[in-house]
């Protein structure tokens, strides 16, 4: 295969196909969504035989525990594809409106209307049900889309993509719209994200190598975050009882994921009473805990941190702990070592509470909840294509407003500029 032939003629077809997509009016597109739920239902056993292939060659190849797990199409893990398909159906369209339209003193009126991004390159591993969740909102937010997955999932993805293309055709949609990249060959990588004239955004996910060379490499503007370094504190005001719900949820709810917590912070004051009951909770759970000086003399098994341990992400059962002053000195070990992901505060004292989300400058900033929310689906968006820790354009859980942006339109009656 000539991949760099082959690749162009995927960014051209994208490209035509992408045209289509966005003036498509959306019952069509929430046809399309729930014909691709649809094909989706009735290949079950099919998709359940490719990934026990993908599987298969995962252990061969020895791929860890975390990879083979996200990797897994369980039963309930395709009804979870086919109900996001629905729910991405029912959300509002945003495509087409119109926000802040007013007259202006020489009487045209000056509006901003919401339109798609054009064609979106999405680079990702290890899970096949981002491929369902990628289509779904590219079709909903009228973007054609060219989807890489990691060669590790190749069968699932396959066929996964072709109940897509049933789904888009039953619909009267260009299969075109969405498609899978064929090839396991990383040259393919290249030269997606470097196909100007076709492709207008990437989007990686995975792990922070694959994104640190897509940002590094990549002549297309892209939506990312490396990691998620993710904090809670806990006040001296906080309410014990949340606090260690939501220390705990935290942490061990899920490790493999970039919104779990990494680092604890807790207020001195209260650090005597809360540390021994989290300690207690950590070990039943099996997490290894890393902690400042002051932690240690709290906590008798947990091992000193290094400076280094408040700037990993783990994705582990592993908590770095550190004991500070107060809300001051949380922030300013926050602004200092997290990657702008997510942060919570747990306190009883509105006043604190507000001048942490104002002054914590992250994607996603909390107060009483559990960093695991920091989800597109748990945000009310019906799913996500990721998180963006940019500033620019998307920033936080990326659903359908995140793939459009806004261009003015004027409304005029034969009016001249005087």
């Amino acid at each position: 295969m000539d991949i760099k032939e082959y690749m162009k003629t995927l960014g051209q077809q994208a490209r035509k196909a992408g045209r289509e997509i966005s003036r498509t009016e959306s019952g069509k597109k929430n046809l399309a969504l729930l014909k691709i739920a649809e094909a989706i239902e009735n290949s079950h056993e099919l998709l359940i035989a490719e990934n026990r292939k993908d599987l298969d060659a995962g252990k061969k190849n020895g791929l860890d525990a975390a990879l083979l797990d996200r990797l897994e199409l369980k039963p309930v893990g395709i009804q979870t594809m086919v109900e996001g398909l629905k729910q991405v159906a029912a959300l509002p369209d945003p495509v087409g409106e119109i926000s802040d339209l007013s007259y202006r003193p020489s009487g045209i009126q000056v509006g901003q209307m919401r339109v798609p991004l054009g064609v979106i390159g999405i680079i990702y591993e290890s899970r096949p049900n981002v491929t369902v969740d990628a289509a779904a909102l590219c079709l909903k937010s009228g973007n054609a889309c060219i989807l890489r997955g990691g060669s590790e999932a190749i069968h699932s993805n396959q066929a996964i993509a072709a109940c897509i293309s049933q789904g888009l055709e039953a619909a009267g949609l260009p299969v075109e719209a969405v498609q899978i990249v064929a090839t396991a060959d990383r040259a393919a990588v290249g030269e997606l994200i470097t196909m100007d004239q076709y492709v207008d955004v990437i989007v990686p996910r995975g792990g922070k190598s694959l994104i640190e060379r897509i940002s590094k490499d990549a002549t297309i503007p892209v939506i990312k975050h490396l990691d998620g370094i993710c904090h809670v504190y806990i006040d001296d005001t906080a309410d014990i009882d949340k606090a260690i719900r939501i220390a705990v949820n935290a942490k061990t709810h899920r490790y493999g994921v970039c919104n779990a917590m990494e680092t604890l912070l807790v207020a001195e004051s209260i650090a005597a009473k809360v540390l021994p009951l989290l300690a207690e909770k950590y070990r039943e759970k099996g997490v290894e805990l890393r902690g400042c000086l002051k932690t240690c003399s709290l906590i008798p098994s947990c091992i000193r941190a290094t400076e280094e341990d408040w700037d990993t992400e783990y994705l582990a059962p592993i908590l770095s702990i550190r004991i500070v002053d107060g809300i001051d000195q949380a922030m300013e070990h926050i602004n200092r070592h997290s990657s702008g992901h997510t942060e919570a505060i747990v306190t009883e004292d509105y006043t604190l509470a507000r001048r942490f989300l104002r002054e914590v400058d992250s994607s996603s900033v909390m107060v009483n909840a559990s960093t695991r929310f920091a989800d597109g689906f748990e945000y009310g968006l019906g799913a996500e294509i990721g998180i963006s820790t940019d500033k620019l354009h998307a920033r936080g859980p990326v659903g359908l407003k995140g793939l459009t942006s806004l261009k003015y339109i004027v409304l005029g009656d034969g009016h001249i500029r005087q």
